[in-house]
């Protein structure tokens, strides 16, 4: 890929958004930042009508929760196939067919009238997308120059913001109109994003395109089934009088282990796999995706989870469990943006293992009940805060790690971060809803959820000694 180095202010950047003009950095990052705007707002408004879902539809908690695992799921099929169409169509009209999808789903998401239909066209919406973060990071590695990493590195303050309004969003439409209206929001979102990416975002240069090769569709269908076989597996437990010695737990098991264990046979073996192994597992990558699964993932679930567990615990209404997330979204987008702007001083590691220590002890208090007198909303607000405000330390630092690495690779990369936090996020989910599922107390019991991944946070701080150290631009 052709990065030219000059000056951040200067036009070096050169391209057709048209015509013959200069790139204007500051509208283009707003317009792709739209576009992730819109994913990082689904991945937490939903999280405000879980309770409403349940009861308008009819469904179950355990159906209910794959409208968020089901998202997750088409998110972890999609990214690298998304990665590498940016690297090989180009990053622009990737970009553009991803809103595209992602816009058309959202309106029929809105009109779903069962959760069945519901949960399929959220894996559709999904995997539009997908391709939102892969070409974004193109776009701005190729034509950001020096200046990349830090503007990469505010990617982490964008989806903050989304997942910051999501909730807010999300309460007041489930409150005073209905629930369809979080996802009827995305498309003036979209329409919006489309008109004004085919006007502004330049086009791609033919450096940035790889030679066609095959897709490797059966290393990809080996992995979506063994995701989507656990995740049967796991749902099955939460259901009513669930048996673990029954035929409906032990084959998706079976199936599951088993089609994760030929993915990686395959990528291993295959001329052009799905994904590279080195990717997954070389040296720095084996680290790096595992710290955006545990401490990525983990945290996503955590945020996503909070809505509902203010309802069941402390009866709150959807509003009210809804803004609780404000507090969150404001610390991860402060944080976010400091983190961004030092993080050439600060390395990676250093705020790698301040942001993992202060989302831990957020992820505990979360499970406390309020001291001091103090109200469960300012406790939970409290609580979220400290969460937010850790998840926006690490942002920068865990987005550039594996992106230094391999610059020439940033879409794939790019998708491949987003995978592993999407992994982590399912793991999260489908295994509490599972467990709630069953539960005689829910509200209680997710307090114990909390705890557990608070202390999973703690454990695996070590990690983070693994993570390849770096000073400056890259």
């Amino acid at each position: 890929m052709n990065v030219d180095h000059e000056a951040p202010g200067a036009y070096e950047d050169l391209g057709r958004t048209g015509e013959s003009e200069p790139i204007r950095r500051v509208l283009v990052f707003t317009i792709v930042g739209l576009g992730l705007i819109m994913t990082s707002v689904d991945s937490t408004i939903v999280a405000t009508a879980l309770h409403t879902l349940q009861h308008e539809l009819q469904a179950s908690i355990n159906w209910v929760g794959w409208t968020i695992t089901a998202y997750s799921l088409g998110f972890v099929l999609m990214l690298p196939l998304s990665g590498k169409l940016s690297e090989r169509y180009g990053c622009r009209k990737v970009f553009l067919g991803s809103v595209a999808v992602f816009t058309v789903a959202s309106l029929a998401c809105g009109l779903a009238n069962n959760i069945y239909v519901l949960i399929a066209l959220r894996a559709v919406q999904a995997g539009g997308g997908a391709g939102f973060t892969p070409s974004a990071t193109g776009i701005i590695v190729e034509h950001f120059g020096d200046e990349r990493d830090r503007a990469v590195g505010l990617f982490g303050s964008i989806f903050s913001v989304g997942a910051m309004i999501g909730p807010i969003f999300g309460g007041l439409f489930v409150s005073y109109w209905t629930w369809r209206g979080i996802f009827f929001v995305n498309v003036p979102i979209g329409v919006a994003v489309i008109l004004l990416a085919l006007r502004y975002v330049p086009h791609d240069r033919p450096a940035a395109r790889e030679v066609q090769t095959k897709t490797d569709t059966f290393g990809m269908t080996l992995l979506g089934i063994g995701l989507f076989a656990g995740m049967l597996a796991a749902s099955y437990l939460g259901e009513t009088n669930a048996d673990p010695a029954s035929l409906f737990f032990i084959a998706p098991s079976i199936m599951s282990i088993a089609a994760i264990w030929m993915f990686f046979h395959h990528i291993n073996r295959s001329t052009n796999p799905f994904i590279a192994p080195l990717l997954i597992h070389g040296p720095g990558f084996g680290a790096v995706n595992l710290i955006n699964g545990l401490y990525g993932g983990i945290t996503a679930g955590v945020v996503a989870l909070v809505p509902l567990y203010a309802t069941n615990r402390y009866g709150f209404n959807a509003l009210d469990s809804a803004t609780l997330l404000i507090a969150e979204g404001v610390a991860a987008v402060v944080l976010s943006v400091v983190a961004a702007l030092i993080i050439r001083r600060s390395g990676y590691r250093l705020p790698l293992y301040v942001g993992g220590v202060v989302i831990a002890i957020g992820t505990l208090l979360l499970a406390v009940s309020p001291p001091f007198g103090l109200s469960p909303y300012a406790w939970l607000a409290i609580s979220a805060f400290l969460v937010g405000a850790g998840a926006g330390a690490i942002n920068p630092a865990s987005r550039n790690a594996g992106l230094q690495l391999e610059p020439e690779q940033s879409s794939t990369l790019a998708a491949l971060r987003s995978m592993f936090m999407q992994l982590g996020t399912i793991a999260i989910v489908t295994v509490a809803t599972a467990i709630l599922a069953s539960s005689k107390s829910p509200g209680v019991m997710q307090a114990w959820i909390f705890v557990a991944a608070a202390g999973l946070l703690i454990v695996i701080l070590p990690l983070i000694a693994r993570v390849p150290e770096h000073h400056g631009s890259w």
